[in-house]
């Protein structure tokens, strides 16, 4: 995988066995990983300038799209933080070598904490490590704080009886699944109750604006960082999509500092 074109990753077996899409190329270190957000894919405005940027500074990058999202194999409403974890890590393995940049958007920064996180467990002993974190409006433990927390009585008790909840969105003609699944798997790896240890820089993009995560959540999370070089930038007319061009910006120029 040392080009930008469309390639197909094979993983799990049996029930679990699924197609990942990944757009790799090859350039210098450290080389950017992208992880995206919830119901998003890797042809977003913003993984697609940090694909055009990579190009033109000859970095290496890779994206790719989690099962049930975008050119994957799979059904959204089978997926869970484990099961996407779990496809973010085989991306990584299979397609990184020396240093690494995680960028997440959104579900993407809780994603990138919990890859962080499994890769100290195993020792970093892969072909790749983790050289610094960019983070925009990082959701992280968001099943059960912007969720599960936040729905009504109502809405849990369709969850309880149906296994599902057609979510409305902003972003979208079409509501978002939400699963009773998503909720009770996510619990397995909730962050926000105890430090974070990542072992590299940190820098996260925020929005005021934000109707879907909180500024004051981005607070939280740089309270539980246990890093020292931690950057919050609070983008006070920023939405959650933080996509405008001056937002690009902003998200190159975190990239750029390392």
């Amino acid at each position: 995988m040392n080009d930008n074109s469309l390639k197909f990753l094979h993983i799990g077996d049996g029930a679990e066995r699924r197609v990942l899409a990944v757009r790799a190329r090859a350039g210098a270190a450290p080389g950017l990983f992208w992880l995206g957000g919830y119901k998003s894919d890797m042809k977003g405005t913003k993984a697609a300038a940090l694909a055009d940027w990579a190009a033109e500074a000859s970095r290496a990058c890779v994206r790719f799209d989690y099962s049930g999202h975008g050119e994957s194999e799979g059904a959204f409403t089978d997926g869970t933080i484990g099961r996407w974890l779990a496809d973010s890590l085989a991306v990584f393995d299979a397609c990184c070598e020396g240093p690494q940049i995680l960028i997440g958007s959104s579900m993407g920064g809780w994603l990138a904490l919990l890859l962080t996180r499994e890769l100290k467990r195993r020792g970093y002993n892969g072909a790749a490590a983790i050289a610094g974190m960019v983070l925009i409006a990082p959701a992280v433990d968001f099943t059960e704080e912007l969720m599960w927390k936040r729905f009504t009585p109502e809405i849990k008790r369709e969850l309880e009886d149906n296994g599902v909840w057609a979510r409305p969105s902003q972003y979208s003609p079409e509501p978002y699944l939400v699963t009773r699944r998503l909720i009770e798997e996510g619990r397995k790896h909730l962050l926000l109750g105890h430090l974070i240890e990542t072992g590299c820089p940190v820098r996260i993009l925020q929005g005021v604006e934000d109707p879907d995560v909180p500024w004051r959540h981005a607070v939280e999370l740089t309270s539980r960082l246990a890093s020292d070089d931690v950057v919050l930038t609070l983008v006070k007319d920023g939405d959650h999509r933080l996509s405008r061009p001056e937002d690009i910006e902003r998200m190159i120029a975190a990239v750029e500092e390392f």
